[in-house]
């Protein structure tokens, strides 16, 4: 059976998350991490499989070198290649890499650690008793669920960081003014609601509030709405913005609100919107791809040119 492969994805970076627990269970190392991927180390994922450490060290290898190949045959990789595609990971690599206190850590996230095991269990011509044996465990209980009860984690509200920044900022703006925090809140769902983690490393009303600052001034608008004034805006206290409290962002006249919604629908949503997204894929569990799928949520939401053009 032959197949073509999609377009490379780009090459992966070190995402810019932290561990939020990792341990050796019964001789396996593992892991969550702060967006809630479970992974198994590179000993772990071998100790899982029953092979040498070495062996995951080539295939991994193999998957980086042959991942452009646009032929999917009967070989090991082409296994690798049609399992992993058709649960949508397309990462360039096998393992997320992450930095931790300088040191670069190789994590296996739970989808790559399946087809380990499949293999190992199911194709392989090697002793597989191990693999199948685990796989039997896990095909019904599941290695995410696995791991997390194995650690005892459970994964944060989701909703915390969003719903702790609406009750300190209810009452921040000015009489008369509006606040891009408070403007951008169904923003901030529908990112939620996709699964992207809204806390201290992605906050869209910075994002939102630069691009506006530019328009305000690129069109002169404090001419014809007002000046705009500066508010007190505090982060909640375990924020590392919180450290700078409080900050001084700008308010806007309420009389420009009708066209910063405009701008806001017509402008940032549809063409700054999709930049901002994709700088926040390495933190997405489906990576690029959920990324651009985040980004092409407005497009069908656009309003009609008002010109009659």
């Amino acid at each position: 059976m032959t197949g073509q492969l999609q377009q490379a994805a780009p090459k992966q970076l070190p995402l810019d998350l932290s561990v939020e627990v990792q341990r050796d269970v019964n001789g396996i190392e593992m892991g969550v991490l702060e967006n809630g991927i479970p992974y198994l180390t590179q000993r772990g994922l071998a100790s899982m499989v029953g092979v040498a450490r070495n062996v995951i060290q080539t295939i991994t290898k193999e998957w980086e070198d042959h991942y452009a190949n646009p032929v999917i045959g009967k070989d090991r990789i082409s296994f690798f290649k049609q399992y992993l595609f058709s649960q949508g990971y397309y990462e360039t690599r096998l393992y997320l890499e992450t930095i931790q206190n300088g040191t670069v850590h190789f994590n296996y996230p739970d989808i790559v650690c399946m087809a380990f095991l499949e293999y190992y269990a199911f194709e392989s011509k090697v002793d597989g008793s191990t693999a199948l044996d685990n796989y039997r465990k896990l095909a019904a209980f599941g290695l995410r669920r696995f791991i997390y009860e194995a650690l005892g984690y459970t994964p944060a509200d989701k909703w915390k960081f969003h719903h702790d920044r609406v009750s300190l900022l209810k009452d921040s703006a000015p009489l008369g003014h509006f606040t891009i925090f408070q403007e951008i809140t169904g923003l901030v769902v529908d990112l939620i609601t996709a699964d992207l983690t809204v806390n201290h490393k992605t906050i869209p009303d910075i994002s939102v509030g630069i691009a506006w600052g530019k328009y305000w001034c690129d069109n002169g608008l404090e001419t014809k709405y007002g000046a705009r004034v500066q508010y007190e805006h505090n982060y909640p206290s375990y924020y590392p913005q919180a450290l700078s409290n409080p900050q001084k962002p700008n308010a806007y006249p309420d009389s420009a609100l009708p066209e910063f919604r405009q701008w806001f629908k017509q402008t940032y949503l549809l063409t700054k919107f999709p930049k901002y997204i994709l700088t926040k894929a390495k933190i997405l569990p489906g990576g690029a791809k959920e990324a651009l799928a985040i980004s092409a949520m407005y497009k069908q939401k656009a309003l009609p040119d008002s010109s009659g053009a």
